[in-house]
């Protein structure tokens, strides 16, 4: 069986075309003028990992389309009891779920539930695999300040290799002919990254990556991550660390993205993090609107 139509489960099979379409879409949408795009649908909500950002703006989004939405997460439910995926997704199913977005800690959870049920599954990252919405956030906040990709540098900077964001980002910006260098020490950004997607290259020097770069995207460091990993933490902040000098490598109109939660001190300094370059916090302003034509294209409302 074939995944609903409607569904989002990953960015490498989306075309451009479709990509910069929903894009476009994005712009016609205001939270703060709701349209009943998705009047009278239920919205289910099912976390099986932490989320604030993509949690929230999920829901925002679908209420200010006009539905209604229900989360469900790991704890406090059945999932705890053992219930399995597909059980879990028929159940919301019979419950009168419209649309399931479903965040997971393995790679292809969405897809094995899209496989099984005949409504729009949404992928709001699984695993390792992609953060597909993430991706296309992202992708909205550049052109909202660099007008097209076309001819475009970008450098991802910090662990790629556990990183679903970085993926989906590869797969998006190649698509598009950006020029792609991904940075971090070989533990956090080996070689075989170069394999994400046509265009991209890795180097260990965060210099040579910010050099001539029109966007920073700068990815979460966990410390415990890197202690499991025998990475020195002193020496990861004293060789890739985002601060103010480094940032004056970078072209003079550089922004500076990271999909949160952030840790200063680590992957970057406050005046880096609350600079006018920074576009952190725009970045979760933008993913209310990206998601509601996410939802909208969901249900076949995205005209």
């Amino acid at each position: 069986m074939n995944p609903a139509r409607g569904s989002l489960l990953g960015i490498e099979h989306l075309e451009a075309a479709e990509i910069l379409r929903l894009l476009k879409f994005a712009r016609r949408m205001n939270p703060a003028k709701p349209r009943p795009l998705l009047k009278g649908s239920r919205v289910f909500l099912l976390f099986y990992e932490a989320s604030t950002r993509t949690r929230c703006s999920f829901e925002v989004a679908a209420k200010s389309l006009g539905a209604y939405t229900v989360l469900v997460q790991s704890s406090g439910s059945s999932i705890e009891k053992g219930e399995s995926l597909l059980d879990t997704g028929h159940t919301l199913r019979a419950a009168g779920a419209d649309i399931i977005v479903i965040r997971h800690p393995n790679a292809g959870a969405p897809w094995l539930m899209a496989q099984h049920l005949d409504i729009p599954v949404i992928n709001a990252g699984d695993g390792m695999h992609e953060h597909p919405s993430q991706a296309l956030l992202d992708a909205y906040t550049i052109l909202r300040h660099k007008k097209t990709f076309k001819g475009l540098q970008v450098a991802i900077i910090g662990d790629i290799f556990h990183s679903r964001v970085a993926r989906s980002s590869c797969h998006l910006l190649s698509k598009f002919g950006v020029k792609i260098i991904l940075c971090g020490p070989p533990e956090l950004a080996p070689e075989i990254a170069t394999t994400l997607a046509p265009g991209v290259r890795v180097t260990r020097h965060i210099e040579d990556a910010l050099r001539s770069t029109d966007v920073i995207m700068l990815l979460r460091v966990q410390s415990e991550r890197l202690a499991g990993m025998k990475i020195d933490l002193a020496d990861y902040i004293a060789r890739y660390q985002m601060t103010a000098a480094r940032l004056k490598l970078a072209k003079k109109d550089a922004i500076v993205m990271h999909p949160g939660p952030i840790i200063r001190g680590l992957e970057l300094t406050s005046e880096v993090a609350d600079g006018a370059q920074s576009l952190i916090v725009e970045e979760v302003r933008h993913g209310v609107p990206v998601r509601m034509a996410i939802l909208a294209r969901a249900i076949g409302k995205m005209r």
